[in-house]
């Protein structure tokens, strides 16, 4: 008999992971506390934008016609305790409110989801954590599934790190660049071999390590990422200073095949529900550890991260003569990155707010992130495209890389402006065209003409 699978949690990481397993061929049940949610789920519909998610929901989720009926929503713990051979815990784990460290106890936490499934599980079975948790939680969890669970020991635990990119999601899940899990048993090794033998079946490699390396795993590799965009950005502020151009300076070492290309845009930083709160967290329990000093840089790479968000500004407030009072300022983006409407940390709507409270008139457009920007900044004003953005505007601020502000016509968008003022603060737009078309072009780490 095939393996019967468990998703609980179905925000980003467990709707994308759900969805992605009935792909696969398994039977599978999700699980959420929130009884919209499933709801919305279960008619085939996510509440999130992401590239082809929705397509794939549609595919399997039963009740869709036309879908396989491979997969299924609820609310019922004991539903899924009866239904699971392999549960995959997928919930968030915030950072703590006013604090570093990563939030394990919430309501709807990982500790909580361990604590209501436990007790349920009366039969052989494997509890796989991907949240991304400190190091030292798997052990922790691990013994407490076994007090808690009536079929004791038979119910493992092992971890199986997640390692998606927002806009990338669906393809990051079915074909990975790697799979890490974290065991303490052959029998666990074997059940998520079994889980995953379509990608390692397609070369996808296989890692297997303990519960601590596979913790590490997560937060050393977002931490490296970060690491790298901070370096770049810092490499911006010497630029600037010393009058050179950041993205020849990143095409030359990119070559280097030991740095490499990827992540040396210099921009406004990073942001999102990820790299920020994941870097704290590491740096939080690496105090905890005694090992505080071994992640001090960390320190560094996030202020030079926050520090790009006022560089910005900065750049804003001279293109508007030294004040923004008065002022209309246009910000094309408002998600953290493209193709994706998260707006969690987003450094486009930081800037956005700064400049707001400020004294500037500020006018947000992004493609899909509106919704869940109005939430997050109610007293911004939004428009419908980026021209309506643009009307009148003193300056026009690009802050996230949709490919929709790449294809705008300079010219056209001229027209609609007070004054041809444009800062990149991503530097993916080519400053040729716009310049033609008479517009002043700033971007962060070049000269300016």
């Amino acid at each position: 008999m095939s393996l019967r699978i468990t998703v609980i949690g179905t925000g980003y990481l467990g709707a994308t992971h759900a969805a992605a397993m009935a792909e696969l061929g398994f039977e599978v049940l999700g699980l959420d506390v929130v009884k919209e949610k499933v709801e919305l789920l279960s008619a085939g519909r996510v509440p999130m934008y992401e590239p082809g998610l929705e397509e794939l929901l549609r595919t399997h989720v039963a009740g869709v016609e036309g879908a396989t009926g491979r997969l299924r929503f609820t609310t019922d713990w004991d539903e899924v305790a009866a239904f699971g051979d392999v549960h995959f815990v997928c919930v968030n784990t915030p950072q703590k409110h006013g604090e570093y460290g990563c939030d394990m106890s919430y309501n709807a936490g990982v500790d909580a989801a361990i604590d209501t499934l436990a007790p349920r599980l009366d039969r052989p079975c494997l509890v796989v954590g991907k949240s991304t948790v400190p190091v030292g939680s798997a052990a922790r969890l691990a013994r407490r599934l076994a007090e808690l669970a009536p079929a004791g020991e038979e119910a493992e635990l092992a971890w199986n790190p997640e390692f998606l990119r927002e806009g990338f999601a669906v393809e990051d899940t079915l074909r990975p660049d790697r799979i890490v899990v974290g065991v303490a048993s052959e029998r666990a090794e074997e059940l998520l071999r079994e889980v995953y033998a379509g990608p390692v079946g397609d070369g996808t490699p296989f890692v297997v390590a303990d519960y601590p390396t596979a913790e590490l795993v997560k937060t050393a590799a977002n931490s490296f990422l970060a690491t790298k965009i901070s370096f770049i950005n810092a490499m911006a502020e010497i630029c600037e200073a010393a009058g050179g151009d950041v993205v020849k300076l990143a095409e030359a070492i990119g070559y280097d095949d030991r740095i490499g290309k990827k992540f040396l845009r210099a921009g406004i930083g990073f942001g999102g529900g990820c790299l920020p709160k994941d870097i704290r967290a590491f740096m939080a329990r690496a105090g905890e550890l005694g090992v505080d000093q071994a992640l001090t840089f960390l320190r560094e790479v996030d202020s030079i991260n926050m520090r790009r968000r006022a560089h910005m500004v900065e750049l804003a407030r001279e293109a508007c003569g030294g004040t923004f009072l008065g002022r209309r300022i246009a910000v094309l983006g408002a998600a953290f990155k493209p193709d994706s409407d998260d707006v969690r940390d987003s450094p486009a709507l930081n800037v956005a707010g700064q400049i707001h409270l400020q004294g500037g008139q500020v006018t947000v457009y992004d493609p899909k992130g509106m919704d869940n920007a109005r939430r997050e900044f109610p007293t911004l004003r939004y428009a419908d495209s980026a021209e309506d953005a643009a009307g009148s505007a003193d300056v026009v601020l690009h802050l996230t890389e949709w490919s929709e502000f790449r294809n705008l016509d300079p010219r056209r968008l001229a027209r609609a402006v007070a004054t041809a003022h444009l800062i990149d603060g991503r530097n993916t737009l080519d400053p040729a065209p716009w310049r033609a078309a008479g517009w002043t072009f700033r971007a962060i780490g070049r000269p300016a003409l």
